[in-house]
């Protein structure tokens, strides 16, 4: 702040100099009066605006203008507003026309003028840290909107190594490989090109930064580089709309493209952004465990049915906007650590009671299973179930498990 006064007070006192010192000098005279005939006729005005005046105008609107231009976040918004007040100032001195008053708006107006292109000279050549340096790591990684955002100064960026509180999503073709082993190479290539445009897309209108999109799928990070405290809250919420939209689209058309199902893992945490140094094109290095986990959860869907899986950092900073439900745990291969996974259901804005009853006796039946009561957690399992034509694949799953279990427990009772 102290800086940006400092540097409003330089360039709004340097501006008005020069044009106080030009309008004294009489050297812009001819050229101030001939710009300004067809608006304001000086010979016909019966009173003047005293040229007091243009010694108190024009400091004001350069000193107002450069802070304005220096610390405006919104750049173009700002360029607006300069027009609006070039256009008044015109306009002010016609309405003084009317009264046969001659008010000479030049000065301003080139106050107005010289003061915004200096400020924005002194932000593109003095401004080291200005986002525009940033611009080529995110082109074609962040949406449009985002982009002006970064350029205009909105999101903050710092190109150093920094730690990032983020929820990475990974999202991709649901049966991926047995699609490839039953279409034909060109048209299996065409379809995941497809899914993977469109699921791009649509996590960059979310406003999601684009970590990779290629054959292994797409992954999104929420919470960079505009830091937000609600990012995981965006992450599950823009799933749930991207799992309803494939279901949408496969019962619409009968197209191949419309069996490409949506697998999504999501998971919370912090990663580290670097800029790589080595290379051609300038890049960001994002890594983490929440990049690594969010994969593995998306690809833990095929073994249990779920379209969604998310992990308890997730779970605990979106609960109160999702319903959800544990499912498992994700193991470590090298290690004895395990992270629970839940299965976001619904939106808690949509969802009805009995959604929110069945939700509570699959949680029971995963609780009790847990604790290897076997005939218990069968029983709540039981009482989850939907309608007979939905297909609760993660609820199956749980079923085909303890069937054999009970089944023992009832021969061992009855014998």
């Amino acid at each position: 702040m102290k800086r940006s006064l400092v540097t409003t007070v330089i360039v709004g006192v340097a501006v008005a100099g020069i044009v106080s010192g030009l309008h004294a000098s009489g050297l812009i005279l001819h050229f101030e009066r001939a710009v300004i005939e067809p608006i304001s006729d000086y010979i016909r005005a019966t009173r003047v605006v005293s040229e007091k005046w243009q010694y108190v105008f024009v400091p004001l609107l350069a000193l107002g203008v450069a802070w304005l231009a220096l610390t405006s976040v919104s750049r173009r918004g700002m360029r607006w507003l300069f027009l609006v007040l070039l256009i008044e100032l015109l306009g002010l001195s016609w309405v003084c026309s009317l009264y046969r008053i001659f008010f000479q708006p030049l000065p301003s107006v080139f106050a107005v003028l010289l003061a915004w292109l200096v400020a924005e000279g002194w932000v593109v050549f003095f401004r080291r840290d200005r986002p525009h340096w940033s611009k080529p790591f995110f082109v074609g990684r962040l949406s449009n909107k985002e982009l002006r955002r970064l350029l205009e100064g909105a999101i903050p960026f710092d190109p150093q190594p920094r730690v990032h509180e983020v929820t990475v999503v990974a999202c991709d073709i649901a049966n991926k490989h047995g699609l490839a082993a039953s279409s034909e190479p060109a048209v299996f290539a065409e379809d995941t090109e497809k899914f993977i445009c469109d699921v791009a897309d649509r996590l960059l209108e979310a406003g999601s930064y684009i970590q990779a999109a290629d054959g292994e799928g797409v992954v999104a990070i929420f919470g960079f580089p505009d830091s937000n405290a609600e990012h995981a809250d965006k992450a599950v919420r823009v799933a749930l709309d991207l799992v309803q939209g494939s279901r949408e689209r496969q019962q619409n058309n009968g197209e191949t493209s419309g069996n490409c199902d949506t697998h999504i893992g999501i998971t919370s945490g912090t990663i580290i952004v670097a800029p790589l140094k080595a290379g051609e094109r300038p890049a960001l290095l994002t890594s983490g465990e929440p990049v690594e986990l969010a994969r593995r959860m998306c690809a833990a869907n095929r073994l249990y049915g779920s379209h969604i899986l998310i992990g308890t950092r997730t779970f605990d900073l979106a609960s109160k906007a999702i319903v959800a439900r544990p499912i498992d745990f994700l193991k470590e291969a090298a290690s004895q650590d395990r992270h629970e996974i839940y299965e976001p259901l619904w939106l808690a804005s949509e969802a009805k009671p009995e959604h929110i009853a069945r939700r509570d006796f699959f949680w029971n039946g995963v609780v009790l299973y847990r604790e290897k009561r076997w005939a218990e957690a069968y029983a709540e399992f039981q009482k989850a179930r939907g309608s007979d034509d939905e297909n609760d694949a993660p609820l199956q799953f749980y079923l085909r498990r303890l069937e054999p279990l009970t089944l023992n427990l009832t021969e061992l009772s009855s014998d």
